[in-house]
């Protein structure tokens, strides 16, 4: 119950925030234009909080946390008094209505370069671009363990969120990558990944782990010395026993548990043989088994041969915590701006979301990318408290994305959003009059089913996360 409670606080947190942003950009631009605004709520429903400005309107704080509304004088919606007729909406301009409902999405492109640039003064660590043991498509490149990337298609990158954001368009359309990565010498090379030679569908949550751009992860490194050995399993009944030492799995060598997991992961395949040379005191031996596969506890197939390793003793634990607090600091990095330099930053951050996430609902559409990313108020919670846990750079982030998502689905051209406001006024401009109200009242009801599947399916996917 507390942590249903402390999602439900970071949700209405973070959608209060956006919303409150979004709303006031529509009554700071309204009023500005001369439009009488009647009330401006964050939330819907009955109302909790409700006071009454000098000028008329009523402020608003209503039940149901997830949107809001500005209502502005309107012939349309009620009658208007001969002397507020110039304050009504629709007496307006196009020019006026168009920057009132505009106004919205823009402010919340505003927030999220604010958010991006407090972020940047703030400072966010990053784990550098460094790459671990290259597997699939990278490994047959010629990708290395160590390189570091630093441009995708002659675009520098500065984190993994750029690699992703660089590689999901090309990958999704079948296309290809050229990515530069330096050494330790600081030598620049090229390399190109053709993601139409991957042989299973693209996977957009793990891109990475499918071309095998495995980025650099701190983990403990045990010996190739075996511990338990499952009595059940294929290792125990080959020969293996506690206490032997795997130096070789099928032709590749190995000299430590993580060595042992990657070359296991690459040749190991249920029901195909696969050869291990072991040491068994001073004695080296060799055996065949085979592998299966069973389903874990999620429901997932694994493929095991029964095999763990030996437990580190205090020492050895101790030694292992002080190499990867030394890795740990050369693997990563404190992304800052000062305040200047911090709005190009910020600038081109939102830039470049902007375009992958404009990408990638086309695909949607056509039929490219899964409808599995879209998200709804389930994940933004869940997001927004992990977020918050992290620290205030990575929760300005988060804020900073579902601000630009905000405004880029509102500007979609889909009735009832800002974005099919836009339409009608572009049709009205260039066909010098208005569109008809019986054909808005048949856009509404279109526009009201889209948005019904379209918030099912993010409730759906929200759903089908939490039970995966």
């Amino acid at each position: 119950m507390i942590n249903f409670l402390t999602h439900a606080w970071w949700l209405i947190l973070v959608l209060g925030i956006l919303v409150t942003f979004h709303e006031y950009g529509h009554f700071w631009v309204a009023r500005r234009m001369g439009v009488k605004v009647l009330r401006f709520s964050v939330g819907f429903g009955k109302p909790l909080l409700l006071r009454r400005g000098p000028d008329g309107t009523e402020y608003v704080l209503a039940a149901i946390p997830l949107g809001g509304y500005v209502k502005m004088l309107d012939e349309r919606e009620a009658p208007v008094a001969r002397n507020e007729l110039d304050q009504a909406f629709n007496r307006k301009s196009l020019a006026a209505r168009t920057a009132i409902v505009a106004a919205g999405p823009i402010f919340n492109l505003i927030l999220a370069v604010f958010a991006f640039w407090v972020m940047f003064l703030v400072g966010v660590e990053e784990p550098k671009t460094i790459l671990s043991n290259p597997t699939s498509l990278a490994a047959a490149a010629g990708f290395e363990q160590g390189e570091q990337i630093v441009a995708i298609n002659d675009r520098s990158v500065e984190n993994w969120t750029h690699v992703m954001l660089a590689m999901i368009g090309p990958a999704l359309d079948g296309g290809s990558v050229s990515i530069a990565v330096t050494n330790d010498i600081g030598e620049t090379q090229r390399r190109s990944l053709n993601f139409a030679d991957l042989n299973e569908p693209i996977d957009e949550q793990r891109l990475l782990s499918q071309v095998g751009l495995n980025p650099w992860q701190p983990i403990f490194t045990y010996r190739n010395e075996l511990g338990e050995v499952s009595p059940e399993l294929p290792a125990a009944q080959a020969g293996l026993q506690s206490g032997d030492r795997i130096i070789q799995v099928g032709q590749q060598a190995v000299s430590n548990w993580t060595d042992i997991v990657r070359a296991l992961n690459v040749q190991a395949e249920p029901g195909q043989p696969l050869r291990l040379t072991y040491q068994r005191g001073a004695e080296t031996r060799s055996l065949t088994l085979t592998p299966i596969s069973i389903t874990d506890a999620n429901g997932r197939q694994q493929t095991r041969i029964g095999i763990a390793p030996v437990e580190l003793s205090e020492q050895e634990y101790a030694v292992q915590v002080e190499q990867l607090r030394a890795e740990q600091q050369r693997n990563t990095f404190i992304w800052r701006h000062g305040p200047v330099t911090a709005v190009a930053a910020s600038v081109r951050e939102m830039w470049q979301f902007t375009t992958a996430t404009m990408g990638m609902l086309g695909r949607m559409v056509t039929g490219k990318a899964s409808l599995d990313n879209l998200s709804g108020p389930i994940t933004i919670a869940s997001l927004a408290k992990r977020s918050a846990e992290l620290g205030l750079s990575t929760f300005l982030r988060l804020l900073a994305l579902i601000s630009l998502s905000l405004a880029i689905l509102n500007l979609l051209p889909i009735p009832m959003l800002d974005g099919g406001h836009l339409l009608y006024y572009l049709i009205e401009w260039l066909t010098g009059k208005p569109v008809s109200e019986r054909i808005q009242l048949a856009g509404q009801g279109i526009g009201m089913l889209m948005l019904v599947c379209l918030m099912g399916l993010a409730f759906y996917n929200d759903i089908a996360r939490l039970v995966s």
